[in-house]
């Protein structure tokens, strides 16, 4: 792949992420990607719970994270909604045998035991995220605070790594993922726009190693460390560009960045 530099004009930067945005932003990007275990459900709390448990083991080789993602909503039953509401102790015995890297069956049946908690309060993850932003206007904010109430249950510490912590100043690429898939409204297919009372302008670019190396290779990101800081300078600088949705360039970046295409 030829790497750009920073030699091209914003209008000019502009329309080339709007060019890859196009041919990226489509459903023949669902297949491969963790978007495609939500995808195979209908309900909108079904789809919520399987899209928070595939973005939280989405690290590494992609097809192996689609692979284990479909296999943990069989753990489920393919019912995600009812299992979380209603799994006995026995069926949530049933989930240590499940391990995905580094994350096993305790922290499989921990995270289910948290969004119990989550939906008996707010009704479903949506509604957690939807209220608390109307209450501050602040993504950040919702973020810190989601993650305190998710892991005010009782839960074993190994657990907690798999939900990034901003306070930390974690970059939380696999949260603000999530986000854009529960957020962003087009007409393309891929992300779902279930949560209505969050603006797409609030989203923050979910940045790993491809959208942070193709960003710097644009000139979009000068800060070195894949983190929160780092988001919020990339985020700021396609905020300019397209200050209503912003994390449409998620697929601009991850995308040419996975794919090897050449410009």
């Amino acid at each position: 792949m030829d790497l750009l530099n920073s030699d091209l004009s914003r209008e000019e930067l502009r329309d080339l992420l709007e060019s890859l945005h196009d041919r990226y932003n489509n459903t023949s990007f669902i297949e491969p990607d963790p978007i495609s275990v939500p995808h195979s459900f209908e309900g909108r709390v079904d789809r919520e719970i399987a899209g928070f448990m595939a973005s939280t083991i989405a690290w590494g080789n992609r097809k192996a994270i689609v692979t284990s993602a479909h296999r943990m909503m069989r753990y489920m039953d393919n019912s995600p909604e009812d299992f979380v509401r209603n799994a006995t102790d026995g069926d949530l015995a049933r989930l240590r045998s499940y391990v995905h890297r580094t994350f096993n069956g305790d922290d499989f049946r921990d995270f289910v035991l948290c969004l119990r908690h989550i939906i008996q309060g707010w009704g479903s993850v949506g509604g957690y995220f939807e209220q608390r932003y109307s209450e501050c206007g602040d993504l950040r904010r919702v973020l810190s605070d989601f993650r305190r109430e998710f892991f005010s249950v009782e839960h074993n510490p190994h657990c907690e790594k798999h939900l990034s912590s901003i306070d930390r100043g974690a970059a939380c690429k696999r949260l603000c993922m999530y986000l854009r898939w529960m957020v962003r409204r087009d007409d393309r297919g891929v992300d779902f726009g279930l949560w209505s009372g969050i603006p797409m302008s609030a989203l923050y670019l979910p940045l790993d190693i491809h959208t942070g190396r193709i960003g710097r290779s644009m000139g979009l990101l000068s800060r070195k460390q894949d983190d929160w800081k780092a988001v919020e300078e990339i985020t700021a600088t396609l905020r300019d560009m397209c200050p209503e949705d912003p994390s449409r360039y998620d697929y601009s970046l991850f995308g040419l960045g996975i794919s090897g295409d050449k410009l």
